[in-house]
């Protein structure tokens, strides 16, 4: 069981640096407690949602890099960046794929009623993307809490209805559900039809992000003939069907390509030996398993991940124990109000260029480690929407310079 490479975390930036990897023809395996933030929170792919939308994303990151020399991306740089985004939307082939609006950030409509600027968009959410400019309808259904279609239809001047649902009647439904019910041909006729007759002069429709888990494409191009009108999708509040299947595309190639996974496994201890890693341990009851390789990629995330925890003193990083970046003591790790920068968010590993692991001094820890993702120290990707981005963009980088030695 020894591999070219292993890979600890799978969200975004595990998947791409396993794709990155595997498509050098490195044997490659990659380990994940669960299918990370992407399935919770990813819906578009958010690279710097700072630059403005009437400028072009490249001068923008161009622009950010030098004003911000200890950001991920500025250790990637600019190239590295295009060549990561360009990685990750090959994965994808029509009819569902991703694509951007011009050169830079677009708007599109969002659960919480706002609109939010992102880059890379899937083609069920093109019809949309600046949508203050078309007259439309946002559809929701009763029983489903995680979207309110007269909230988000307010801000946008559109109206909002929400639609009975006779396969449960009175009952708490999910998006997962909601999205396996689209996928059904009798389930669309029906809705089509009660949505037709609500039209009054909308020319788009706006549903949650719940078109089918499978083929989305085909449910919307359905609903467009059934209503006659175009149909898109809203980013709603997690599970985020649209980032399962961003985890779906990735895990059918890449097991493809001979990657190995090991899902819903976490990596107990790790042997280390003169500054480089040799193995790992890998609990799978009632045994452990160890694993061997040349090179490692942590992209464990941030808390919501475990890839950080903290207690009462100090923010720790618990499978290499890598020393992370603190902001001051637990007093200090907090703005004053909710909607405050709180620096907490800002912690992470420091690394140098090729994302080795350093100490504060700047000394190399361990040889044959590279880090990937939110892990990493300065950024405040919430802020920046930028947290897609970092991830595709770092997964690549750590995988191209772990494979250079």
């Amino acid at each position: 069981m020894h591999y070219d490479l292993i890979i600890i975390g799978m969200g975004l930036s595990g998947l791409m640096a396993a794709k990155t990897a595997a498509e050098a023809g490195r044997k490659v395996l990659i380990i994940g407690k669960g299918m990370g933030c992407l399935t919770l929170f990813s819906n578009t792919i958010d690279v710097l949602g700072k630059v403005p939308e009437t400028t072009r994303l490249r001068d923008g990151l161009s622009q950010w890099i030098q004003d911000h020399p200890e950001h991920p991306y500025s250790k990637v740089g600019l190239t590295g960046i295009e060549e990561g985004l360009s990685s990750f939307t090959s994965l994808f082939h029509p009819p569902y794929i991703f694509q951007t609006i011009g050169d830079g950030n677009c708007f599109i409509p969002t659960s919480a009623g706002t609109m939010r600027p992102t880059y890379l968009i899937p083609d069920t959410m093109v019809a949309g993307a600046s949508g203050k400019a078309k007259k439309g309808l946002i559809v929701g259904f009763k029983g489903f809490k995680d979207f309110y279609a007269g909230y988000v239809a307010g801000p946008l001047n559109w109206r909002g209805i929400a639609l009975s649902l006779p396969e449960t009647p009175g009952q708490e439904i999910s998006a997962t559900a909601l999205s396996r019910w689209m996928e059904k041909e009798p389930f669309r006729k029906t809705i089509g039809q009660e949505i037709k007759n609500n039209l009054s002069g909308e020319t788009c429709l706006g549903f949650p992000a719940i078109l089918g888990m499978n083929d989305p494409i085909k449910v919307k191009r359905d609903l467009e003939e059934k209503i006659g009108v175009e149909v898109f999708e809203i980013p709603a509040l997690p599970p985020s069907i649209p980032g399962m299947r961003i985890f779906n595309r990735f895990k059918e190639w890449l097991i493809r390509k001979g990657v190995t996974f090991l899902l819903g496994h976490s990596v107990a201890k790790v042997s280390i030996k003169n500054k480089r890693c040799e193995g790992v341990y890998v609990f799978n009851p009632p045994v452990s398993n160890f694993y061997s390789a040349d090179r490692f990629i942590l992209a464990t995330g941030r808390f919501i991940g475990g890839g950080l925890i903290a207690d009462r003193e100090r923010i720790s990083e618990p499978i290499f124990n890598l020393p992370v970046s603190q902001p001051g003591s637990q007093e200090e790790w907090f703005g004053k109000s909710f909607f405050d920068e709180h620096p907490i968010h800002r912690s992470g590993i420091l690394t140098d260029p090729s994302l080795r692991p350093i100490a504060e001094t700047g000394e190399p820890i361990l040889e044959n480690i590279r880090v990937a993702g939110t892990i990493l120290s300065g950024h405040h990707c919430l802020d920046e929407k930028s947290r897609e981005g970092i991830e595709i963009a770092t997964g690549y980088w750590a995988a191209k310079k772990a494979m250079e030695g």
